[in-house]
């Protein structure tokens, strides 16, 4: 018995060492999976542009999404140079892989597939980690306790797959519902007591440096659609505006957040007192809006494009909500990690000039080139509003204007 725990042991990494923390390629090979994922789930709301469409698809995004941050929590703890993590991470590698394929056919016939290996998926990574934790009773058991919950919402995963239209969308909203929920009730469970933050020992730089990479990828993605939509397109004044736009506003929001916001969270999470939980509130719940805003303008970009005289209801939406998504996401990861008394008056100027466009949009009804332009120059003006301050040496104090 004291031989199987010392193996076991041995899947775990070892803490406080040179480089320990540093992301390893297997990790990276393994976020490579959700380059498909997102490409997916972009194409997926370009196909289905409407008010159910943006429902299903945020159902899956927010599946996705948890799929890989709760992966993402699990190696902070383990080793992925042991050969057991490495087959793990393979394992769900494919197993991400045809998730990903059933995303188009989610809420079609490829419902049972995509709840089944989700649900597998999730439970399965929890029930090694807790045999990986065997040797650690508090892990094992905030771990046992979480495969308890991830059970409970499985249920609903499977038995959405097995009904069809609006009856798999409530189960598998109750299945969101629950596993989303379930940190905040610290995974609570009858005779088993609930975790604690503490017990959440993460390494803060790694965690932090996994959620970058995830937003380069996202930002790569959006990258890829529009110049792949872009080569398809006869090169006019107008498609060249298009394409200049779209790419100036991927450039500032790789710059809203990597300028200032990831170093700086990366620095205070490592040095945190209680990383468990500036990670759930920063990384695990306010990064989800981060990437769901980098889709949505990855959408919104394809749309200028291909369609720049006219603008729907849907396609404005699409095109004004993508930078609100963002600019929301990253005020709140900001706000958060630089313990503001407000979020920054940057990203709040930027909302307030994204509202205004609304009813721009509503009254003047303008080109969506137009409506692509103006949201670019928002993100820019807020790029730069913080830069500024932040040169100044204003931005990392609590309640400063950036």
């Amino acid at each position: 018995m004291k031989e199987a725990s010392t193996q076991h042991s041995s899947w775990l990494r070892s803490r406080g060492q040179r480089d320990s923390g540093k992301v390893s390629m297997t990790e990276l090979f393994f976020d490579l999976v959700f380059v498909f994922a997102v490409t997916q789930l972009s194409h997926t709301l370009l196909a289905h542009l409407g008010l159910a469409g943006f429902l299903q698809t945020s159902v899956l995004f927010l599946a996705i999404w948890w799929l890989w941050i709760f992966t993402s929590w699990c190696t902070n703890w383990l080793d992925p140079d042991t050969t057991a993590v490495r087959v793990l991470l393979f394992a769900l590698m494919l197993g991400g892989l045809v998730v990903s394929s059933s995303i188009p056919k989610a809420f079609g016939e490829g419902g049972l597939v995509f709840g089944t290996l989700f649900a597998a998926m999730q439970v399965g990574r929890s029930l090694f980690m807790v045999r990986a934790f065997r040797g650690h009773p508090e892990q094992r058991d905030n771990f046992l306790r979480i495969a308890l919950w991830l059970l409970l919402s499985g249920a609903f995963w499977f038995a959405g797959g097995m009904v069809e239209g609006q009856q798999r969308l409530i189960c598998w909203l109750i299945a969101l519902a629950i596993e989303y929920v379930a940190p905040a009730l610290y995974f609570r469970v009858p005779g088993l007591g609930r975790s604690r933050t503490s017990d959440w020992d993460v390494d803060g730089a790694h965690l932090a440096e996994r959620c970058m990479l995830f937003v380069i990828i996202a930002l790569g993605e959006s990258l890829l659609v529009t110049g792949a939509t872009f080569a398809g397109l006869a090169w006019t004044p107008v498609t060249v505006t298009a394409f200049l736009a779209a790419f100036l506003g991927s450039v500032a929001m790789w710059w809203v957040y990597f300028d200032s916001g990831a170093e700086h969270g990366s620095h205070r999470i490592a040095h945190s007192e209680d990383p468990g939980r500036l990670a759930r509130v920063a990384y695990t719940y306010a990064h989800l809006l981060i990437v769901a805003g980098i889709i949505v303008c990855a959408v919104a970009d394809e749309l200028v494009l291909v369609h720049p005289d006219h603008a729907t209801p849907v396609g404005v939406v699409a095109i004004l909500g993508g930078p609100a998504l963002y600019l929301i996401g990253n005020a709140l990861f900001k706000w958060i990690i630089w313990d503001r008394r407000f979020p920054p008056l940057s990203h709040l100027a930027g909302l307030a000039a994204l509202a205004s466009m609304v009813g721009w949009a509503a009254l003047a009804h303008p080109s969506a080139l137009a409506l692509g332009i103006g949201t670019t120059l928002v993100m820019v003006g807020v790029a730069v509003w913080e830069t500024r301050a932040l040169r100044r040496g204003r931005a990392p104090a609590p309640g400063a204007g950036a």
